[in-house]
């Protein structure tokens, strides 16, 4: 969770000025965590926004002030706003256009004063330092009065082996997500909806296993192509480059005959076992959105976890 300026980037080139709400502290129960933010701005006579704090009352009392007031607001969810979540939240409200967009001063992390204030307090150096030191992002929080926020980048490389039903599933439930930089790959231009991401990369390829090196060591894959063979040679390409993980669109049957090729070329079954097959959760059935959905929730569990393991590695080495 962090600030999203490509994106805030790209709705101010789209509409002028912008507004952005951003959760900036809770107390008790609420919607939406701190770093939680959406958009608004005017189109005509309406307010449009994308993201989302949380929704309710909250977020549309946000969102039909946003455009004319900056700065910090508490709200109790109770008695204020007719909420059952019974806690308190502080909202930051930011204007941007281009001119705000080309004085930030940011590259890993975002701090800035919400108000008059502008000597940082030592406990907000405190806090970069430490992130600086450990080597990772710091959490969205606001310290006497500034706002702290990671400069959201994707964390995860994922390349996407196919662009059939489940391929095209996948790639519309996974790139919202601002942690994956998506990689799409198949062997035709034509396999490919017309309407792509503008996150993400396109790559059509006659041989789409030649790719493979492309990728980097650390990336994810998830292999579902609409032929049995590119599927095979997608993992024995992925087993003999390297990758964080690997996922394989089948059943246990095309899974178990894979391993015997594989085994055959020379790759050891501790390393063969790396690729998980099936992919997805059967319990939520075949349709490919519901394919879509289970592989999405694995990826995003590995995901925290590996950011869970480095926050605590970081946190033990400089404890």
């Amino acid at each position: 969770m962090g600030i999203d300026l490509t994106a805030i980037s790209a709705a101010v080139a789209a509409h002028g000025r912008v507004a952005r709400v951003v959760i900036a502290e809770i107390a008790g129960s609420s919607p939406r965590e701190v770093g939680a933010a959406m958009l608004v701005w005017r189109e005509g006579d309406s307010v449009r926004q994308s993201g989302t704090i949380g929704g309710g009352a909250l977020e549309y009392q946000a969102a039909a002030r946003a455009l004319e007031t900056t700065g910090l607001s508490r709200h109790a969810l109770g008695p204020e706003l007719g909420q059952c979540c019974g806690g308190a939240v502080t909202l930051l409200t930011e204007h941007f256009d281009a001119a705000r967009l080309h004085s930030l001063q940011a590259d890993e992390v975002l701090a800035r004063p919400t108000g008059a204030q502008s000597d940082k307090p030592l406990a907000v150096q405190r806090c970069l330092d430490r992130a600086r030191a450990q080597g990772t992002r710091p959490e969205p929080q606001l310290i006497q009065g500034w706002m702290i926020e990671p400069v959201e980048k994707p964390q995860q490389d994922l390349w996407i082996w196919g662009a059939g039903h489940v391929g095209r599933a996948l790639v519309n439930t996974l790139h919202p997500l601002p942690d994956f930089a998506i990689t799409w790959v198949d062997t035709a231009q034509e396999r490919f909806p017309e309407q792509i991401p503008a996150n993400v990369t396109q790559l059509p390829a006659r041989a789409p296993h030649l790719l493979m090196p492309h990728a980097p060591k650390t990336a994810a894959h998830l292999i579902l192509t609409y032929s049995h063979e590119l599927d095979f040679q997608l993992c024995h390409a992925a087993l003999s480059h390297g990758f964080s993980f690997a996922g394989l669109i089948g059943s246990d049957t095309k899974w178990a005959r894979f391993r015997k090729r594989l085994t055959q070329l020379g790759h050891d079954l501790a390393q063969i076992q790396r690729i998980t097959c099936p992919i997805g959760q059967k319990s939520l059935g075949k349709h490919p959105q519901a394919i879509a959905i289970g592989v999405a929730a694995q990826l995003v569990t590995l995901l925290n976890k590996e950011d869970t393991a480095c926050r605590t590695h970081s946190s033990a080495s400089t404890g």
